[in-house]
């Protein structure tokens, strides 16, 4: 299983040194999704992560920045039609989904989808499950053939691993389990050691 961390939305002033520390741990990939920044703001923060790591990065808005970084992924649900922009690459592509028919579609067209929430968010209070959505029908919508790789969103924490594990998900992403926490990076080993041996 995969381990995906989301950033924080608004400023956090530990951001770029916890990511430094989490890349160094051997986090693969990092959404930042950060609705508010302008253009110039999310270029000055990309100039600020070591170049090595940009491969690593997952960009969810002002996807033309990709011509001038080397970003691994484009994340389209907050902006559709954004790949477009940088046709030619071979960037990874993802999204979000919330409901189990726009799941099943997702994830014959996409390279990594992701499903929330899982579970009541941490960082979205308020923010649950579907109670139409049951157990056996992501496990049976999971098990189909596809093309994308299918990734847990919400809630999630050290504990509810491998309940995502057992459902048919590749990997988890989480966002409020560490930036919420005291410490993010010991936050993130946890739920780094949470998953299965050698899946990271």
């Amino acid at each position: 299983m995969k381990l995906t961390v989301i950033s924080p939305e608004a400023d956090d002033p530990r951001e770029l040194s916890v990511l430094g520390q989490l890349f160094a741990h051997g986090l693969a990939d990092y959404h930042v999704r950060k609705p508010r920044w302008s253009r110039e703001e999310l270029a000055a923060y990309l100039g600020r992560v070591p170049a090595e790591f940009h491969p690593r990065l997952v960009l969810h808005t002002h996807h033309e920045l990709a011509r001038e970084f080397p970003i691994g992924g484009l994340h389209e649900r907050d902006e559709p039609g954004g790949t477009a922009l940088v046709l030619g690459q071979s960037l990874r592509r993802s999204c979000a989904v919330h409901d189990l028919a726009r799941l099943r579609t997702a994830l014959a067209h996409q390279d990594r989808v992701l499903f929330s929430p899982m579970f009541p968010s941490f960082s979205k209070p308020g923010r649950v499950p579907d109670p139409a959505v049951t157990a056996a029908d992501l496990r049976a919508v999971l098990a189909l053939p596809r093309r994308a790789e299918a990734i847990a969103l919400g809630g999630i924490d050290a504990a509810r691993v491998a309940e995502c594990r057992e459902l048919g998900f590749d990997g988890v992403a989480v966002l409020g389990a560490v930036w919420r926490a005291t410490s993010p990076v010991m936050a993130f080993l946890e739920m780094q050691q949470a998953l299965p041996a050698h899946a990271h």
